[in-house]
């Protein structure tokens, strides 16, 4: 009588993969711009410190925007309105509701941790800085402009980034993503810098200061998310 053959058990998975990265290693691209912008943000500052004027740079432009017709206003007071607390917290608890719900954690604290850096950063700065406007108000950097451009960056980056440490995935290739990502960043900082600029908030000079404090953040923060979580993962292991 034959004997019974059982069946064979099923292989092992071999364990889940690895969580997506935020960013691939901080190497060319966008580390250099990170660095460039850092660098900007710091010459702005010592160019402009303790300055309660504008420049000559932002004479000519806020002469240019001067005079904005009333639905260019009301454009520029809905974008403002977005940038205050009120207005921020929304729009940062929408995306961070996305990250939950498609279960990615590292997305989610990178989120809260990379826009709050950005503007916390600016707000560390107008004290350092010192530069006034209307008398006294502190400006450099602009906190409404960095906090536009940090969120536009972020979601980009959450949209289009690769699955793995730098391995197959979807979303668009190293080119045409960082392309991507400057082009949004650029979108979202100019339409914050000038609402800024219009309602007299800021000087234009301010706006490029807060766009480049997130355009040198968010990466930063993303490397480090990146690290951090992979650096815990291991030792769980």
């Amino acid at each position: 009588m034959p004997q019974k053959v059982e069946p064979e058990a099923p292989a092992r998975h071999p364990g889940r993969p690895a969580p997506a990265r935020l960013l691939p290693a901080p190497r060319g691209g966008l580390g250099l711009i990170a660095a460039l912008a850092a660098a900007v943000v710091l010459a702005l500052g010592i160019r402009y410190a303790g300055v309660g004027a504008p420049g000559s740079v932002d004479a000519r432009v806020g002469e240019a925007l001067d005079g904005p017709g009333p639905l260019w206003w009301d454009l520029a007071s809905v974008l403002d309105a977005l940038g205050e607390p009120v207005g921020a917290t929304v729009l940062v608890a929408a995306v961070l509701t996305g990250c939950l719900l498609l279960r990615r954690p590292r997305a989610a604290v990178f989120t809260v941790v990379a826009v709050g850096l950005a503007v916390g950063l600016t707000t560390v700065l107008k004290h350092v800085v010192g530069r006034t406007i209307h008398g006294g108000y502190l400006s450099y950097p602009s906190g409404h402009t960095a906090f536009a451009t940090a969120l536009a960056l972020v979601v980009t980056l959450l949209a289009t980034h690769r699955r793995g440490r730098d391995g197959p995935g979807p979303g668009p290739g190293r080119t045409a993503g960082l392309l991507l990502l400057l082009a949004a960043a650029l979108v979202a900082g100019a339409a914050m810098g000038w609402a800024q600029v219009v309602m007299g908030a800021h000087y234009p000079t301010d706006t490029l200061g807060g766009f480049c404090t997130a355009l040198a953040v968010v990466p930063a923060t993303g490397w480090l998310v990146d690290r951090t979580a992979d650096a815990a993962r291991r030792e769980r292991r």
